[in-house]
């Protein structure tokens, strides 16, 4: 069949992998100069890095599998990570038991709550009461209001917003499972990266998807599905229309009743109610390290930002490269912000880490935006979402949204792009 896959990010390209290996004519659109999706690198004064942060996870199967099919598993590889939490105007070591239990901040009582809700929330396979609970309530009741206030409160202000009180109890659930798994021991977290970063898969995949015959058009937006009689003909873009059997469309859901005019009047609506939110993502290259940590929350009234990474401290880099991503609705005023005043906040707060920063220290400085980074998943999420499969024959949709429960990462675009592809190829 002639597949037609819209966008090249990790899912479409996963998507275009598998339907070239199962023998299909495939065409991967993208209106991006490079492929990757927000897996993408650029140049940082002589340093390929990611524009968005990624970190693998040894519960990320999907993502080992395909490595495994690319002949690049030996690019992986695991380092032992660790997690700071700045409370009370002071760094604290954060992610053990022992750490938990020298945390000044709690009670003993306090700190028992949330070590067995820790326990608890990695050990389980299944949680589907969660699913119809917010995760404020949830988080409150195992641990008590004073815990949610001191480690949860702000991550949820500045990075929700308006949204803080309405986040899916089970959305949460899965980001902390997911990490909690990722351990060496009860002691010792460790992440995976891999060599060269993300752009080592995304071309691999792209090398695997054209040496089978597929094609990958850079800088060719998708315009129109089109359809006929109920089912999908092609694809338009800026250079003309391309024919297809079956179609994809990994775009962000805000797109989708644009990019489709053909669906209904029902299935347009429920694209455009879910909601999603903005990102400015802000990148340092200094001179010197903040602090061992992979990451840092921050606890702290005096500053707005939920935390940041230290992603030097994951992948060896010759300089210290420290992300700090601000989540956000666009209509908040901080979206709207000049880089440089993001800039200034993000390093006053990298100096309450490391207070011996100085301006000195920033070799350079960047930032990247998306009006569409993360979908806003409140209690009953799932029921609200279509099916990947529309009501159009041959079309299939799916952005991150589809992930849920599961967070945005590698491997769930992986798993669901696959999916999609072997669905029509049954």
């Amino acid at each position: 069949m002639r597949v037609v896959v819209i966008g090249a990010g990790a899912m479409g390209l996963a998507a275009a992998l598998q339907a070239t290996k199962d023998g299909h004519q495939v065409t991967v659109v993208e209106g991006d100069t490079q492929a990757g999706g927000m897996a993408a690198h650029f140049d940082f004064g002589g340093v390929s890095i990611e524009r968005y942060y990624h970190f693998i996870c040894k519960t990320d199967y999907p993502t080992f599998e395909l490595l495994s099919d690319l002949g690049i598993e030996g690019k992986l590889r695991w380092r032992e990570t660790s997690m700071g939490l700045y409370a009370e105007k002071k760094l604290h070591v954060w992610g053990t038991p022992v750490a938990l239990l020298r945390f000044p901040v709690m009670g003993l009582l306090q700190k028992f709550r949330y070590g067995l809700f820790a326990f608890v929330s990695t050990a389980r396979n299944s949680w589907p009461s969660l699913e119809h609970r917010t995760a404020k309530e949830w988080i409150t009741t195992w641990c008590g209001e004073d815990v949610f206030k001191l480690h949860w409160e702000q991550l949820f202000r500045h990075k929700f917003y308006e949204y803080q009180d309405n986040i899916s109890a089970a959305w949460i659930w899965t980001r902390v499972r997911r990490v909690g798994r990722s351990r060496k021991s009860m002691m010792q977290e460790e992440l995976g990266y891999l060599e060269g970063g993300t752009e080592t898969l995304v071309h691999a995949l792209a090398n695997a998807i054209t040496e089978g015959g597929g094609k990958i058009l850079l800088g060719q937006a998708a315009k129109q599905v089109l359809t006929e009689n109920g089912r999908v003909t092609g694809v338009q873009t800026a250079s003309g229309t391309i024919a297809a059997d079956q179609v994809i469309s990994t775009v962000p859901t805000p797109f989708v009743s644009k990019l489709i005019p053909d669906l209904s009047a029902e299935a347009k609506q429920k694209y455009d109610a879910i909601p999603n939110i903005g990102i400015c993502c802000l990148i340092f290259k200094l001179k010197r390290s903040l602090s061992p940590h992979f990451w840092v929350n921050f606890s702290d009234p005096a500053i707005e930002i939920p935390g940041l990474i230290e992603f030097s401290n994951l992948r060896p880099l010759q300089d210290t490269i420290v992300y700090v991503p601000y989540y956000m609705p666009t209509t908040h005023e901080k979206f709207s912000w000049t880089d440089e005043r993001l800039l200034d906040e993000a390093f006053a707060a990298m100096r309450a880490v490391q207070p011996e920063l100085t301006k000195d220290d920033v070799i350079d400085s960047r930032v990247a935006r998306l009006r569409y980074a993360q979908p806003i998943c409140a209690p009953g999420f799932a029921e609200t979402l279509p099916d990947v499969q529309t009501e159009i024959e041959g079309l299939q949709v799916a952005d991150t949204c589809f992930y849920y429960p599961e967070d945005r990462g590698i491997a769930e675009s992986v798993r669901l792009g696959r999916q999609m592809a072997r669905q029509f190829s049954v």
